[in-house]
């Protein structure tokens, strides 16, 4: 999979997407990522790439020309138009589902406003998307970036050991993960569930299901009612309550 990155700050994706799960993969070809400074397609000697929107009001709004042309190097000579995302607090709010639609494609682009934003006439002829993090506003679209490209890429085939590393995490099914423990099986006088260690796979399962519901139904609630329930799940939070 290929993420191409429109940026004032190229330099701040290598540091955090260069190492780690996300850096062996892109070491090993499964995943490929560019990012492309936006001031290096600028026609100011000064290498600028904003100025004052003609709304008035305070900040300054990118420039159209230098935000095409970078997309351009990326897109121009492709058979395809590569699926352009824009991070912008105006979008739709990031999500496990958005990153699994996202896992499907083969290439995306990924465009990090910053000042007041973009000139909207490129980002109605370029852009296919636009995607929040949440609601509240950051100072550019460089970190949503990185979390978008982190969370889509861990769910591309051979980036993870395993398809089960992600399938019962937080999110993946719509209910939040069970808890989960490791050695010493006693720890500050606190044991781990006897049902882990009783060898029983179908009790195990069973354990886990109803953790990842009460765990759900205690941090986020609101999650129970879109995920998909089954009738003993339902009995199961009944008699829980």
């Amino acid at each position: 999979m290929r993420f191409d990155v429109l940026t004032l700050f190229p330099q701040m994706f290598e540091a955090v997407l260069g190492d780690s799960i996300i850096g062996r993969a892109r070491e090993n070809n499964i995943l490929e990522m560019n990012f492309i400074d936006i001031r290096d397609f600028s026609t100011n000697k000064h290498r600028k790439v904003d100025d004052y929107p003609y709304s008035g009001g305070g900040g300054m709004l990118m420039n159209a020309q230098p935000v095409y042309d970078a997309y351009m190097s990326v897109a121009e000579g492709l058979d395809y138009k590569p699926f352009t995302i824009y991070m912008s607090p105006q979008g739709k709010v990031f999500n496990q589902g958005i990153a699994i639609d996202l896992a499907n494609y083969e290439h995306i682009v990924l465009l990090c406003g910053h000042y007041e934003g973009i000139d909207q006439r490129v980002i109605d002829e370029i852009v296919d998307m636009e995607l929040s993090v949440g609601d509240f506003v950051m100072t550019g679209g460089e970190i949503p970036a990185m979390t978008v490209i982190d969370t889509v890429s861990r769910l591309v085939p051979g980036v993870l050991a395993a398809e089960t590393s992600y399938e019962n995490e937080s999110h993946f099914n719509g209910l939040l993960e069970y808890p989960q423990y490791t050695r010493p099986a006693v720890w500050h006088d606190k044991p781990i569930p006897d049902v882990l260690i009783s060898g029983h796979h179908a009790k195990i399962e069973q354990w886990k299901r109803e953790q990842s519901l009460i765990n759900t139904l205690k941090k986020r609630p609101d999650m129970l009612e879109k995920a998909e329930l089954t009738k003993e799940d339902i009995k199961f939070l009944k008699e829980y309550k």
